[in-house]
């Protein structure tokens, strides 16, 4: 589904904004240098990515909030994919906090070569069906997926997504599950147990933090907090880009929400090709 809005590179779906080119995607996979110190926030849309940000921030920091509640999250934690993003990296003191949707094909080869961690965030995908329904009502420059909940459902079963396909994104970087600079976590966990999920990543990054610094990396990471922060919340975007009075990034916060939106014969549809398509992936996941 390509149009005026959209292009495809690679067989994957983008939106046609000034933040995203064909070259600057080329660039990325082909010669963008990860350190052995970066730390990569990889997710699918609409699977926590803000959320692991605001807390990889607030990590960073020892657990005190004051970067995260004056510097953009945009800053702190830049998309990689964004061609604004090389002129944030050019002022940006090492480690260096990164985040992408990129599935793994057009991730930085250098990737394969470094020591550089990846945090990959999984969500349960009828939330993330549901969410990104009600978030792309906002923004401009995703009006192409203003359709209703069934064609929508449709889109995301087929891949016709931005991104491309949740099955295939996930599927893709689950075959890195087994090198030990990939780190793999779910929103479910993430809402089950911040404060232990907190304590396993920075086991992962090697950071060490006592109990009184988990405790504030959880306070300020928590949906209420981010919320309020204007600097996390999206509230900064642009009138251009984001229609503030359709929508916001932080809707809801929740596991299962899925329920009171999709119909019970949608919610079989989507099982079944759920089950066809994750056929043969033996990661268990807290919907299955």
């Amino acid at each position: 589904m390509a149009s005026r809005t959209h292009f495809i590179h690679k067989g994957i779906l983008f939106p046609a904004t000034d933040i995203y080119t064909v070259e600057h995607l080329t660039y990325i996979e082909d010669e963008f240098q990860l350190m052995d110190d970066d730390v990569v926030n990889v997710t699918y849309p609409k699977s926590g990515t803000h959320w692991m940000a605001e807390i990889l921030s607030l990590i960073h920091q020892d657990g005190d909030p004051t970067w995260v509640r004056n510097v953009l999250l945009s800053e702190r934690v830049p998309w990689i994919e964004n061609i604004e993003t090389k002129d944030i990296l050019l002022n940006y003191t090492p480690p260096r906090f990164l985040s992408t949707h990129l599935p793994l094909q057009l991730f930085p080869k250098s990737f394969h070569h470094s020591k550089a961690k990846v945090i990959y965030t999984v969500r349960n995908p009828k939330d993330v069906l549901v969410s990104f329904y009600y978030f792309i009502k906002a923004f401009k420059f995703l009006k192409d997926y203003a359709r209703t909940l069934q064609e929508d459902l449709e889109e995301f079963l087929s891949g016709n997504r931005v991104y491309g396909s949740w099955f295939d994104h996930v599927k893709g970087w689950l075959t890195m599950k087994d090198k030990p600079n990939f780190f793999f976590i779910t929103y479910e966990e993430l809402q089950q147990d911040l404060w232990g999920s907190v304590e396993r990543i920075c086991r992962f990054l090697g950071k060490e933090l006592t109990d009184q610094q988990i405790d504030s990396v959880v306070e300020n990471a928590s949906f209420e907090t981010m919320k309020d922060n204007k600097m996390s919340n999206m509230s900064q975007v642009s009138d251009k880009i984001m229609d503030h009075s359709k929508g916001k990034l932080m809707r809801k916060g929740k596991s299962g929400t899925w329920k009171s939106s999709l119909t019970v014969a949608q919610s079989e549809r989507f099982d079944r090709v759920y089950q066809e398509k994750m056929r043969g992936v033996t990661v268990a996941f807290p919907w299955d």
